[in-house]
């Protein structure tokens, strides 16, 4: 028997498509904690979560199995498990449908706009993708099957049932899908093209911009093909044969075609207006073909967008102007 299935029903709904927080009270062989109040004081002693897990408890807001609620006075029960919602702060809406290119009873695939970040992290939570698709398909049970940055646009893939979940995501993990971005930058001819970019690079906690390693083993491998020209502006397709963190990004900016409205590559700018739109990362997940694990049914699904610059050289030239997402 799996270890989640000892696991009890969660007592609380989603609220705005994200589940309650649940925990699982540890071991306590040396008998610090006498009641529930206590350890939660005590794990998040000096954190931001301090004040509001007391207002949470206060409220009534924690809950055990079966909806019991949970008081700071409770006896410590090791093992035990609560949930909670955290409170939401309110966040910017991103104004973007998320229209959908695909969808049968096992398999969701959208369009996402930029701005939009696939699953919550940090200050992004509600305004996600996975949250967003949960409350408007009222599909509560919907999980992501790879993740695609927030600036970039385009193809993103989740499985609708449970149990469909681990055979989406080891299509990722086993580079079973044949991924294609399109990205705008400056048109060099002097940079040969097209060519295949190694190298190795390194995600680092709290760390905006990765880091590359020079001279180290190559763990990211990317396919940089020009694929047109207008005027001083390059269309390039690039094809990831790994999934770093900002792969492609980094890829280009090394080759000196740093992509247009990136914000991080290759010198991290100043923090913009989380509500300003105007100038997105022209990057796009353009298309994903896989054979389906479920069905069997081959795929072939291609995003609808454009990339802004392409079409308005002359705006992204003359600096940030309101232009729509399309």
């Amino acid at each position: 028997m799996s270890r989640r299935s000892h696991i009890p029903p969660a007592p609380l709904p989603q609220q705005s498509g994200i589940d309650p927080v649940r925990m699982r009270l540890p071991p306590d062989p040396e008998g610090r904690w006498t009641v529930l109040g206590d350890y939660l004081t005590e794990r998040y002693a000096g954190t931001r979560g301090a004040e509001s897990m007391a207002r949470l408890l206060a409220a009534g807001r924690v809950l055990g199995p079966g909806g019991r609620v949970l008081r700071p006075q409770d006896p410590y029960e090791p093992g035990g498990w609560l949930w909670f919602h955290r409170d939401m702060p309110p966040e910017p809406p991103v104004p973007f449908p998320i229209p959908v290119v695909h969808r049968d009873e096992h398999l969701l695939v959208v369009d996402k706009p930029h701005f939009l970040a696939t699953t919550p992290r940090g200050s992004h939570v509600t305004q996600t993708a996975l949250a967003r698709l949960r409350e408007e398909l009222d599909l509560p049970a919907l999980s992501p099957a790879h993740r695609l940055d927030r600036m970039t646009a385009g193809l993103v893939m989740f499985s609708i049932r449970p149990e469909d979940r681990g055979a989406y995501q080891l299509l990722f993990q086993e580079r079973k899908v044949r991924k294609r971005y399109e990205a705008l930058a400056v048109h060099d001819p002097a940079v040969d093209l097209p060519r295949l970019v190694r190298s190795n690079i390194e995600k680092v906690r709290g760390v905006m911009a990765v880091i590359e390693h020079p001279g180290a083993e190559p763990n990211a491998e990317s396919l940089v093909e020009l694929i047109g020209t207008r005027g001083a502006l390059g269309r390039y397709r690039l094809t990831p044969h790994t999934g770093r963190t900002h792969q492609l990004r980094v890829h280009m900016s090394g080759l000196g075609l740093p992509i247009l409205g990136d914000p991080v590559y290759p010198v991290v700018a100043e923090a913009a207006d989380p509500a300003d739109y105007r100038r997105p990362l022209q990057l796009l997940a353009r298309s994903l073909e896989f054979t389906d694990p479920v069905t069997g049914v081959e795929h072939r699904l291609e995003s609808g967008r454009t990339l802004q610059a392409w079409d308005d050289r002359a705006g992204w030239e003359a600096g940030p102007a309101p232009l729509p997402e399309r």
